[in-house]
């Protein structure tokens, strides 16, 4: 621990030089080197390594969503051939169509980067980092050295990520969940080889980064919030974010064992998944173990990562609503404990995913029963939000619209879920298109809408200037009517029964007549995919160029973040830390428009017992 201290006291000290005596002479040159890697590369910032998610999570996301415009030209022009296809991906598109083995490496690649890559590391990473010390009133994250391998962690499985994609027998192509037999035999496939090697290699990386990243933020939570700073006077964000850090630390470890025994199905003999199988009509020697039991150990990971991806977002919704209706969030205390029984709950509904793997019925009941019981504090969140805004002076910020975009998508996604959480309506739903259209609504679209809220809402705070208004507007409008465009019409695929992953549908008699809807819906995913890179343009080119910060508190809000300097330094307040006096939410109250955190009660308050 000295030792990190030391380090991070050199640090401050070099941040120090480097403020007062930049740019003299040939000597404060290299210091200025030495300056930039302290500062930008391996820093111990939280701000930086915010940034570092956030950039790291758009390149991914840029990535992943070309993976889902590839297969969506397949999907959507089965018959068609794209010369320019044959130039970016070689034998793997040849004469110009992309062939079944690649197919399923898009599909792959495309779950795995935007689930783990974008929607956790990405979303988790960037906000938790950036806001938890400045909204708690710390200096830096418990430990920031820890803090820093967290990113380089998140950094270096998505280089070995980045590099299955260029191995001779292509990534992994199991699909994004990676289910035994398939993923643990080589033989069985030819994504099944080094490229499902890479995919393990890669996430074990992934869940130490979240485990670093999860403790730290936790401790900072729990030991570093400033004086009177208690925690129902902490805004709905940083709430988000504990919880958030809580089920990864709970869920993460038990992916890993899963993984973990998968490498050693694949190179150590055993048989943990395995039981009587043939490979090209050879029996394998393999007995005893259980496919199911992968399953098991994915999902209980896998459906508290869906809220893992989801909670940060809602957190960041509440703060951007109210901030933007002039009003106090509605339910403080019922938006904080809807989100501890959705912790709860998130461990308890894992098998509804498993319905049709032979799971007994019995159990299944109480799945389904659990299931259903979640929706209830999902629920009391929309109507929380939909009652805050309800009759509030509100700012269509464009932050603000995607907050309202993502109350609407996650209303209309969440919904079907109570059909699929129904394990005898699931069983004729199951791996169709009607699951790809409710989990791509309530939490792809949701948790993406999420992030452009905090994006825009916060870019401010992280670079000192605004983007680009009329750009953001043009994002939202066309991600919003797109998302629904592309992922409505899937509902009604899915109800006649058409499955999902499969590469050709033409030759089908029975999904023909959804030929033309593909057709269509593979249009709008070009279209909404052009207009995410107007978002990224709109991003690095406001870093730059953006209008600039004139004012401390841009929104009028309430919280500790607006009291730093417009670009905080290491430690983000130049003096003393403020103290607080009030919860995050007094908007609109005794004829004030706003009144900071750290303002004192007034007597008449303190009489009230006010918060």
């Amino acid at each position: 621990m000295s030792n990190e201290a030391t380090l991070h006291g050199q640090q401050e000290v070099m941040h120090g030089a480097h403020a007062h005596d930049h740019g003299h002479g040939h000597d404060d040159h290299e210091h200025h080197e030495g300056g930039f890697i302290s500062k930008y590369v391996f820093s111990f910032d939280h701000k930086t390594i915010a940034k570092q998610f956030l950039i790291t999570g758009i390149i991914w996301a840029i990535i992943g969503a070309f993976f889902s415009v590839l297969f969506r030209l397949q999907l959507g022009f089965p018959d068609a051939t794209f010369p320019w296809m044959e130039s970016i991906l070689g034998h793997w598109a040849k004469g110009g169509r992309i062939t079944d083995e690649a197919y399923y490496a898009l599909v792959t690649m495309h779950g795995t980067i935007l689930v783990f890559f974008v929607l956790t590391a990405g979303l988790s990473g960037t906000f938790s980092n950036l806001l938890i010390p400045l909204q708690v009133g710390a200096r830096d994250m418990a430990s920031p050295f820890m803090n820093m391998l967290s990113y380089w962690f998140f950094f270096l499985a998505s280089m070995v990520m980045m590099s299955s994609l260029f191995v001779q027998t292509g990534p992994a192509s199991g699909g994004w969940t990676a289910y035994p037999p398939l993923s643990a035999l080589g033989d069985a496939s030819i994504g099944s080889k080094i490229g499902m090697d890479l995919w393990l290699s890669a996430m074990a990386l992934f869940v130490v980064s979240q485990l670093l990243g999860g403790l730290n933020y936790i401790s900072t939570i729990l030991n570093m919030r400033t004086k009177g700073m208690a925690m129902t006077k902490m805004p709905l964000t940083v709430w988000g974010f504990f919880f958030t850090a809580v089920l990864g630390v709970l869920s993460f470890p038990v992916l890993l064992s899963g993984f973990i025994l998968l490498l050693f199905d694949r190179h150590g003999g055993t048989s943990f998944y395995l039981s009587e199988l043939f490979v090209n009509g050879k029996a394998l020697s393999n007995e005893g173990g259980s496919a199911i039991l992968y399953q098991h150990l994915f999902w209980f990971l896998g459906h508290p990562e869906v809220y893992i991806i989801i909670l940060p977002a809602m957190g960041m919704v509440s703060e951007v609503m109210a901030v933007n209706s002039r009003k106090p969030i509605f339910g403080y205390l019922a938006m904080v404990g809807s989100m501890f029984a959705i912790v709860i709950l998130a461990f308890l509904v894992w098998a509804h995913h498993m319905f049709v793997t032979g799971l007994n019925p019995f159990l299944g009941a109480f799945f389904v029963l659990l299931t259903l019981l979640i929706a209830v504090p999902s629920a009391i969140k929309v109507f929380n939000w939909i009652t805050t805004i309800w009759r509030g002076n509100i700012r269509f910020t464009p932050g603000m619209l995607f907050s309202i975009g993502f109350v609407s998508t996650f209303i209309s996604g969440g919904l079907t879920g109570i059909w699929l959480g129904n394990s005898s309506i699931d069983i004729h739903l199951h791996d169709t298109y009607f699951v790809i259209a409710h989990f791509h609504i309530v939490m792809g679209v949701s948790a993406f809408f999420g992030t452009f809220a905090g994006v825009y809402h916060w870019f401010p705070k992280m670079f000192g200037r605004y983007m680009n208004n009329t750009l953001s507007y043009i994002h939202f409008w066309i991600t919003l009517i797109g998302a629904y465009l592309i992922f409505w019409p899937m509902h009604y695929e899915g109800l006649v029964g058409m499955p999902r992953r499969y590469y050709d549908y033409s030759t089908w008699q029975s999904f023909k007549q959804f030929a033309d809807l593909n057709h269509f819906i593979s249009i709008v995913v070009i279209v909404v995919f052009a207009t995410q890179l107007m978002f990224v343009f709109n991003f690095f080119y406001s870093i730059f160029k953006g209008r600039k910060l004139t004012t401390q508190n841009p929104w009028n809000a309430t919280t500790l973040e607006w009291t730093t300097p417009i670009n905080p330094g290491h430690g983000n307040w130049p003096g003393e830390i403020p103290e607080v006096h009030r919860w995050a939410y007094d908007y609109s109250k005794d004829g004030q428009d706003f009144i900071p955190q750290t303002v004192p009660l007034t007597p008449e308050e303190k009489a009230k017992g006010g918060h």
